[in-house]
Parts: C-alpha cells; structure tokens; sequence
C-alpha cells in the first residue's frame, strides 16, 4: 500500500507538472519564436561571448554581444529597407509603362540573322496588344502586396527585439542555465546527455558558420559581378543574394533576373557572364563549402545537411534553417551510439565519466 500510494503522488505530480506546462506554453505561444531564436543566438555566438567575458566580466560581455548581434543583424535590413523605399517610385512607374504596354522586344533579337525581324514582331504584338501578359497587373495589388509584406516584416523585427531582450538575460545567467541543463540532462537521458547536447551546439554553430559565411561570400561576390556587368543597384542586388542564399539553391533566382534584365538591355555578353558566374558561385558553395562547415563539426553527410535545412526551413520556417541540421546530427548520434558495438559503448560511456 505505501509503495501503490507513493507511485500515486509521482503520477500525480508528473501530471501536474505536465498541466503546467501545456499551460506555460499556451500562454507563451507567441513569444516562443523569439525564445528559441535567443537560444540558438546565444548557442552561436558562445565562444566569442566566453572570450569577451574573460576580459571584461559577464555582465559587460553579455551586453556586448547583445549589441553586436543586433549590428549585424540590423543594419542589413535597415539599409534593405531605405534602398527598397527609394526604388518605390521606379517600381511604380515601370509598372504603369507595363500596363500602358510600353514595352518592346529587345534590340538584339531584331538583329538575329533570318529570323530577328519575325521574332521582334511576333514579341512585339504580345507585349503590346490586348494579350500581354502584363495588362492585367494592378498597381493596387502590388500595393496590398506591399502591406502585407510591411506587416509581416514588422512581426519578424518585434520578434528580433525580444529575442535580442531574451538573449542578454541568456548570457548573464549563462553559467546557472548550463549547469541546470546538464543536470536536467543527465536525470532524463543519463551519461549520454553531454554528448548530445555538445552535438546539436555544434551542429548549431556549424550551420550559423555555414550560412553567414556563404552568404557573405555570395553576397561579395556577385555584388561586384553585378557592378561590373552594369546591373542597377549592384550592392542593394548583392544583399538580397546573400540573403537568399539562405536557404539552398534559390539565390539562382536574383543573379538569373540580373541576367535576364541585362537580356532585355540588349547585353547578351553580360548576361551570359553574370549567370555563368553565379552558377560557379552557387554551385561551389552549395556542394562543397556549406556542407564543409556544417557537416564537418557533426559528421553529418551533405544529403542529411540538405534534408535538415529544406525539412527545417518546410516545419518551423526560419528557424528551422538552424534547428533542422541540429535535430538531425542528434538523432544520428543517437543512432550512432545504439548501432555502435557492445564494446565500443561501453568504451565510449566509460570515457565520458572520467573527468
């Protein structure tokens, strides 16, 4: 009887505990994006918050890299921003000379031997006839669009300051975060808790490494491929590449409407350079130097590294860029550690009790 009431009270108080937090996390819903984005800001940046800390103390160094973070995050989309408020008026005025059907076919194709004249007219007579496809375009829509873009926007900064707000406290409680965690680790998942937990930081870091680093990259790099073949906007253009190239293959689809501008300018030679290039660019990035950084420190394979990112990014959106490889590179550790022999586990468990 002592034993059935005892073994009451623990169902009792595992269901209680579990009541609240449901309740927890229903009334916290809308702050959970931004909780989980200070958490995987504060995993990212952990060895340059530690070397900060060591020479001006927690508290500075928490507020430090708060400011940082909000640098390089901000100011991107700030300047993306003023650019984009600028070009309002072009984009208006383009869109009125579509739907007045000012538009013509480029000069190049006129010039094609045998078949330029009857190309330019056929073009012609659908770009500016009853049938073009861009009659239909309505400056209002876009203009709803627009709105709907704002406040989607918006959201996403309110949800950047309370993640900034959250990761400062992340920081200056770091180290009774990091001894509660573990503790909390070892009591569900036993010895092997450390190492997942060093697993999907790691797989964090990585994929922070891989992302800003190819970015920039990208960013650099078609930026002056763009300011050489005289595309408009070069460095406005070269930051929403880097930005694309968030998510795999898809910064293709700004260097590829450089291209097709550069197309209708009459360039043909810089058109056919630019998305040369960028093919180059991307394709080296995407196949050897983002699956180096984040499979590299998780032994991950790129097809998983791929599979994570594009199954993240489907399942918790933006977040997901980073939250997918690291679920991933735990999930396969864990497997790794139950397909491991007898032996090897046992080695592997005996290793990580010694100090």
């Amino acid at each position: 009887m002592p034993n059935r009431a005892a073994g009451a009270r623990r169902g009792a108080g595992v269901a209680a505990a579990l009541g609240l937090l449901a309740l927890a996390v229903w009334m916290l819903a809308t702050f959970l994006p931004a909780l989980a984005w200070s958490v995987v800001l504060a995993i990212a940046t952990w060895p340059l918050f530690v070397t900060v800390r060591e020479r001006v103390g927690r508290n500075w160094a928490a507020a430090a890299m708060t400011l940082l973070i909000l640098v390089v995050v901000l100011a991107p989309l700030v300047y993306a921003v003023i650019e984009a408020g600028r070009e309002y008026g072009t984009v208006v005025r383009w869109i009125a000379q579509l739907r007045r059907h000012e538009v013509a076919a480029p000069e190049w194709i006129a010039n094609l031997p045998l078949i330029g004249a009857s190309v330019t007219d056929w073009l012609n007579s659908r770009l500016r006839g009853e049938q073009s496809p861009f009659a239909g375009i309505d400056a209002g829509a876009l203009t709803e669009w627009g709105k709907i873009i704002g406040g989607q926007a918006a959201r996403r900064v309110a949800t950047l300051f309370f993640a900034l707000l959250i990761v400062f406290f992340v920081f200056r409680e770091s180290d009774t975060l990091l001894r509660q965690t573990q503790a909390a680790g070892h009591r569900l998942l036993g010895p092997s808790a450390q190492r997942f937990l060093e697993v999907a930081a790691a797989a964090i870091r990585g994929t922070v490494d891989g992302l800003l680093l190819v970015g920039i990259g990208e960013a650099v790099l078609l930026g002056i491929a763009y300011k050489l073949t005289g595309v408009p906007h070069p460095v406005l253009l070269g930051l929403a590449t880097g930005i694309m190239s968030v998510v795999p293959f898809a910064s293709p689809l700004v260097f590829i409407a450089a291209g097709l501008w550069l197309l209708a300018q009459s360039a043909i030679i810089a058109a056919i350079v630019l998305v040369a290039f960028g093919s180059v660019v991307v394709f080296v990035a995407d196949h050897f130097v983002r699956p180096a950084l984040i499979g590299g420190s998780t032994r991950l394979p790129f097809v998983w590294v791929l599979l994570g990112i594009l199954g993240g990014v489907e399942t918790f959106g933006l977040l997901g860029l980073l939250l997918g490889p690291a679920l991933l590179a735990v999930l396969i550790a864990l497997w790794r550690e139950i397909a491991a022999p007898p032996a090897a586990t046992q080695e592997s468990t005996g290793s990580q009790t010694r100090p």
